[in-house]
């Protein structure tokens, strides 16, 4: 077993500010070093143009291009690495797993993914310049791979196909934008039709009044569905899916067996090593590194590194009022000799 941690980043003030603040943390730390080593052997399979970035980013999220110039002061980079790091546009994606629940006050996520891409940071941003303050764990720093906003709105996201990508957002830059943005599940479903998509991925959102809607995605068309189950496929647009879909099919029937009015219980079903739904493919790209929970009624959020854990709860209501968390940290354990991104060296040249 491995002992891993997330670092806990609070921040309240302007989105230039958040992204400095981050850029200096963030400079010579572990996550630096192996991306810019991972692109040594990973070739891009996109190109940045920053005055297209910059403006499809403005057109959602203004304060985002902020944080990503406050970043850029603190890294002392140049935009286009930046944008290639940070930016969420036009980035190439690889297969992974997750698996969502959602109840009538909770969203339930598990997020299976490669270790060397984990960047082990949970933040908390109430920005003081426009948008909506969140709470949720960060993907490549300016991006969330799932999260809740101050308006009780919940979202996660699950990998489909990287099948004929196009011009647009990777999922954890539309994430953020949701977030940033949208009040309710409506206003993201509205966000999600209008956005241009980079890969195929449903999005789940969870508002609330108890509304949740799974949103499919691709470059070439969104649809929207009413479940309270999502793996890694489509149910409408089938003729995105991937071909080997045994595994993804195999945990919804788990997920919709019986409906699940609890949250702990989802909770229970989703981090527990031996429910079926906890994944320990790690070297697959399909392990499960966290479970987050989302109780958009209370404002309160879980969180847990690896499986058989007790969440760590967030009062999120409460720091909202200005009350900042003393936990710097959260701890777990996973069973994988995999690197993990922040903690150590793990680059792609074995």
């Amino acid at each position: 077993m491995k002992s891993i941690y997330s670092e806990i980043f609070q921040f309240r003030g302007t989105h230039y500010d958040f992204g400095y603040r981050q850029g200096k943390r963030l400079k010579n730390s572990f996550s630096v070093k192996n991306r810019e080593n991972q692109w040594k052997v990973r070739l891009p399979r996109f190109t940045i143009k920053p005055d297209e970035v910059k403006q499809a980013l403005i057109a959602f999220a203004p304060g985002v291009w902020e944080e990503l110039l406050g970043l850029q002061e603190a890294l002392e980079w140049p935009i286009d690495r930046v944008l290639q790091e940070f930016g969420g546009y036009r980035l190439n994606y690889v297969h992974s797993g997750c698996s969502i629940l959602t109840g009538s006050d909770y969203l339930i996520r598990n997020y299976d993914y490669h270790p060397k891409t984990y960047e082990g940071r949970y933040t908390l941003f109430q920005p003081s310049d426009g948008g909506y303050a969140m709470i949720g764990p960060s993907q490549r720093v300016t991006g969330r791979m799932d999260g809740m906003n101050e308006k009780g709105l919940a979202m996660g996201y699950n990998f489909m196909n990287r099948k004929n990508p196009g011009d647009g957002f990777i999922c954890c830059m539309i994430g953020r934008l949701i977030l940033e943005s949208c009040a309710s599940a409506h206003e993201a479903v509205a966000m999600l039709k209008e956005i241009p998509h980079r890969h195929s991925f449903s999005y789940v959102v969870h508002d609330q009044i108890g509304t949740s809607h799974v949103i499919e995605t691709s470059p070439r068309g969104v649809e929207v569905r009413q479940s309270q189950a999502c793996t890694n496929h489509f149910e409408i647009m089938e003729h995105e899916n991937r071909r080997h879909l045994i595994d993804s099919k195999r945990r919804l029937e788990i997920l919709q067996q019986e409906t699940i009015t609890e949250a702990h219980v989802a909770f229970r079903l989703l981090n527990d090593t031996d429910k079926g739904i906890f994944s320990d493919l790690y070297s697959s790209w399909a392990g499960t590194i966290h479970t987050s929970g989302y109780l958009p009624k209370e404002r309160k959020a879980w969180f847990a590194l690896g499986g058989d854990q007790h969440p760590v709860e967030f009062d999120f209501a409460h720091w909202l009022k200005g009350n900042d968390l003393k936990r710097e940290k959260v701890t777990g354990e996973v069973d994988t000799d995999q690197p993990f991104l922040h903690m150590e060296k793990a680059d792609w040249f074995q």
